[in-house]
């Protein structure tokens, strides 16, 4: 590395004290989460705004505030730092029976309820140490997978919103839509009708962030009478029981969505197009062997998903 590398001339350890710096926005505070004195942490504070030539806090009256350009590096820094564990936590060999890894996996709560509770109970038998973290996505998190998978293990998303990344397929779904079995607007059958006067409960619904079968309906010629906006599919049967609301889910969630009383599936007047879920991944970890025994896990979970599906619409249909 040349000697004239900004990372040449820095202590990585520096990365350790912004981040801490960043998140608790007081020295005294960073200074008792890293177990460090204030005036060792004073001292790395110092150092960071000589090299970045910013404050990085500033005094508000008996207060310490980020400034904009620390408010630009947090996400950076996070990414940053977590990349870096990574490298270091990083074994020659691996055995998933005697290892504590953490794997982080972004997605919605319809993946962590299908998927991700299978890879879970998978994961508990094979390596009782190795742990699961999943985290919500978000449209932000979507648009920047690129980036915010350099930092995390996965992303589990259907196709259509992740482009130029490793995937792996994991099961195929089907849209249902739901309705109050008060809803006597409704027969066995949504109509073009009854879609285009009844209100509706959507998900994600934004510019870049819509299912599908929304998107379908829109092209159908229906401009759904949106009522409703949740960030989360297994939320959509409590908005639509008792009301006149139309929703839609994804086969997999009917038991569950069942169970929450109230509600019943109706057919569509159309053919949903179906949906792909995959495991998306940035291209760092394709050649991580422990990063590839997760990805097993995911491929063997996706066929009990599969299965159920099957399973699921074959009752619907009887």
């Amino acid at each position: 590395m040349s000697d004239q590398s900004p990372l040449y001339r820095l202590d990585l350890n520096l990365l350790v004290s912004l981040d801490a710096l960043l998140t608790e926005r007081s020295v005294t505070r960073a200074a008792e989460r890293l177990h460090l004195s204030q005036p060792a942490l004073s001292a790395s504070l110092a150092r960071l705004r000589t090299h970045f030539n910013d404050p990085i806090l500033a005094r508000r009256g008996n207060t310490y505030e980020l400034t904009p350009f620390a408010i630009r590096l947090t996400d950076h820094t996070t990414t940053a730092l977590e990349a870096a564990r990574r490298v270091f936590e990083s074994q020659a060999t691996w055995a998933p029976t005697e290892s504590t890894r953490e794997f982080a996996i972004y997605g919605s709560d319809y993946g962590f309820v299908t998927i991700g509770k299978i890879v879970s109970e998978l994961a508990a038998e094979r390596a009782p140490g190795v742990r699961f973290r999943f985290m919500l996505h978000n449209p932000s998190i979507v648009e920047d997978a690129a980036t915010r998978l350099r930092s995390v293990d996965g992303m589990v998303i259907p196709h259509g919103h992740v482009t130029d990344l490793p995937f792996q397929d994991l099961w195929h779904d089907e849209w249902i839509a739901i309705v109050s079995d008060t809803n006597d607007a409704v027969g066995d059958e949504l109509t073009m009708e009854a879609m285009s006067q009844l209100p509706w409960v959507m998900t994600y619904q934004s510019r870049s962030a819509y299912t599908s079968a929304a998107r379908q309906v829109q092209q159908l010629g229906v401009e759904p009478r949106i009522e409703v906006v949740v960030e989360s599919f297994l939320a959509v049967a409590h908005f639509v029981a008792g009301s006149r609301r139309i929703g839609l889910v994804q086969a997999s969630l009917a038991p569950a969505v069942l169970a929450v009383g109230g509600v019943r599936i109706v057919h569509f007047p159309f053919e949903p197009t179906p949906l792909t879920n995959a495991l998306w991944w940035h291209p760092v970890h394709t050649q991580d062997p422990e990063h590839a025994w997760m990805r097993g896990l995911f491929e063997e979970a996706g066929r009990v998903v599969e299965d159920s599906v099957h399973a699921t619409t074959r009752d619907d249909a009887a």
